[in-house]
């Protein structure tokens, strides 16, 4: 259930046990993939994960009486300050992005949906996501409970080849929205992007802007991520996904 596109009776009479809220960002990923991949890819996979929580199996378990997803409309800002080289790329502070979150999970509290995860497609929101999910869950004022989710660390081996607009986000953007991808522009991108992330001596980054070791944006090689590789990685967050949520809403807080 997108909450966007339904009306407060349906929310109402529905029965529904966690709501998803997808967190991304507003930035740069290239010559060849739009600012608002990691948006996209993150309600790509919560919308996902919400099919593969409501529908389990075909066997008659418990498993199979589950209640509804609510999939929140995404958050599209996020913590993006080390791409502000690059035109187009907004960001906001920690303490506002914080902030903003945790209040628009605490409104769906309010309305007795108190289990949350947040589905996040950015790096840069990780450190964040996870002091707003210790903060939403230990306040005393509400019974809303959540945990952060972040696509691209629940795909397995895949994990491993995590750079920036590089194989993985690119895969899922053309399994997903192949229209926004510049195809044109893919070989270009792979030629021109950095190896790894950052400047790395004794397990330190010197580096804290994203144009301190990229010319492009582009870290790892987006032509190593076909549509093919997209649905395989759909498949394998988004069943992550719904496991996690099937815990959360069991987990008694």
């Amino acid at each position: 259930m997108r909450l966007s596109e339904v009306t407060w009776t349906d929310v109402r009479d529905a029965d529904v046990d966690v709501a998803f809220l997808p967190v991304g960002s507003t930035e740069q990923h290239g010559p060849h993939a739009p600012l608002g991949t990691d948006a996209l890819n993150a309600v790509a996979v919560a919308e996902a994960g919400a099919d593969a929580y409501e529908r389990p199996g075909s066997d008659e378990s418990a498993d199979a009486e589950r209640g509804e997803v609510a999939v929140a409309p995404p958050v599209p800002v996020g913590v993006a300050e080390e791409h502000r080289a690059f035109d187009g790329t907004m960001w906001v502070s920690p303490e506002t992005f914080r902030a903003y979150v945790r209040e628009s999970a605490e409104s769906l509290v309010s309305h007795g949906v108190d289990r949350v995860v947040f589905v996040n497609g950015h790096g840069g929101n990780v450190e964040a996501l996870a002091e707003v999910a210790r903060r939403f869950s230990r306040d005393g004022a509400h019974a809303g409970y959540g945990v952060a989710f972040t696509w691209f660390e629940a795909v397995g081996d895949h994990a491993s080849d995590m750079g920036h607009a590089g194989p993985l986000e690119t895969a899922l953007l053309r399994a997903t929205n192949p229209d926004l991808v510049r195809e044109e522009r893919v070989d270009e991108a792979g030629a021109g992007a950095a190896d790894r992330w950052g400047e790395w001596v004794a397990g330190v980054n010197l580096a804290h802007d994203s144009d301190e070791f990229t010319d492009n944006g582009v870290v790892g090689d987006p032509r190593a991520g076909d549509a093919e590789r997209g649905r395989e990685l759909l498949d394998r967050a988004s069943a992550s996904l719904a496991e996690l949520a099937a815990a959360v809403v069991e987990r008694e807080t």
